[in-house]
């Protein structure tokens, strides 16, 4: 018998969340599963991993395969690379809080000269420069 560790799936059509489980390779994807192991939410941000490295170095030691998703998970955790003897991954980093939109755009037009409630395009730019041409032009002949 062949044993996998896979994801089993949970949740809402848009709000997925999966277990980390131990099955036969045979069962289908939320079918019965041997043993759970752990947690995977990809919508939280950041994403919540949870897997019980005790029971996962168990079963990747007697013989279990994972899955393609699970393998890049216990990379992420460590230990893919605590079973077979690597250096362990850098810990993950946490994203900074995103700074407020609006906070910042107030800030932006309180800044700085006032400005002109106008648009600047390439016509209004030579607009402009004819304006000053011909003043120039009328004040030299002056």
């Amino acid at each position: 018998m062949a044993v996998k560790i896979k994801l089993k799936r949970l949740g809402k059509i848009r709000s997925p969340h999966y277990r980390i489980v131990v099955a036969d390779s045979r069962t289908r994807r939320d079918g019965r599963a041997i043993e759970e192991i752990g947690l995977y939410h990809p919508v939280q941000n950041p994403s919540r991993i949870e897997v019980n490295a005790e029971r996962a170095q168990y079963w990747l030691s007697v013989g279990a395969q994972p899955t393609e998703p699970v393998l890049a998970i216990l990379k992420l955790t460590g230990d893919w690379q605590a079973h077979k003897g690597l250096p362990a991954p850098a810990p993950l980093l946490q994203p900074e809080p995103k700074a407020d939109k609006r906070a910042l755009f107030e800030a932006l037009a309180t800044d700085g000269d006032e400005a002109k409630g106008e648009a600047i395009t390439q016509k209004a730019k030579k607009a402009d420069e004819a304006a000053g041409a011909a003043a120039s032009t009328e004040s030299t002949e002056a």
